[in-house]
């Protein structure tokens, strides 16, 4: 009895165990460092859009998204499939080429989108416009796979993320 309990227990608790890869590796692309270029890129792949990742060194909360959330392969699968994915040190003097094709760093790019906190999640559409910003950490995978859910489905063009996930 207790081998067909564990084995019940394990049934339904698989599901839940999602492979877990380097995000560096599966989540972020590299960047070349031209944005403008990279626009081209995700249309002709077919993204709905691009999907950019601020943080900062020794920031504990995108520590942990990457150690929990962004290093799941679910997680992975389900960004890479619609966008282009890539992180911006807030604090990067790395040279780069914004969406309108000025030359700036990593750490100016930041400052004009007004991140302020690490970290700060911003979806651009293929034309470059900022069209949803999540500042801080998400609570957990489910509300992070429900943030790309919202962008996806062109929910922020009508309501808030607070409100979207209400209703769901």
């Amino acid at each position: 009895m207790r081998h067909l309990l564990i084995a019940f227990l394990l049934l339904f608790a698989a599901p839940t165990w999602a492979e877990t890869r380097d995000p560096g590796t599966y989540f972020f692309q590299s960047k070349f460092g031209d944005f403008k270029a990279e626009l081209a890129t995700a249309k002709q792949q077919g993204k709905k859009g691009i999907f950019l990742f601020f943080e900062m060194d020794d920031c504990p909360f995108c520590a942990r998204m990457k150690s929990t959330i962004l290093n799941q392969s679910d997680v992975q699968d389900a960004y890479r499939a619609q966008f282009l994915i890539y992180s911006i040190d807030v604090n990067g003097d790395t040279a780069m080429t914004d969406f309108q094709g000025k030359e700036t760093t990593e750490k100016a790019f930041a400052f004009a989108q007004r991140v302020r906190a690490t970290p700060t999640l911003l979806f651009f559409d293929l034309d470059g416009k900022l069209i949803a910003r999540h500042t801080g950490p998400t609570k957990d995978k489910a509300e992070f796979l429900l943030l790309g859910q919202y962008v996806t489905e062109g929910a922020y063009a009508t309501q808030p993320f607070t409100k979207y996930k209400q209703g769901k």
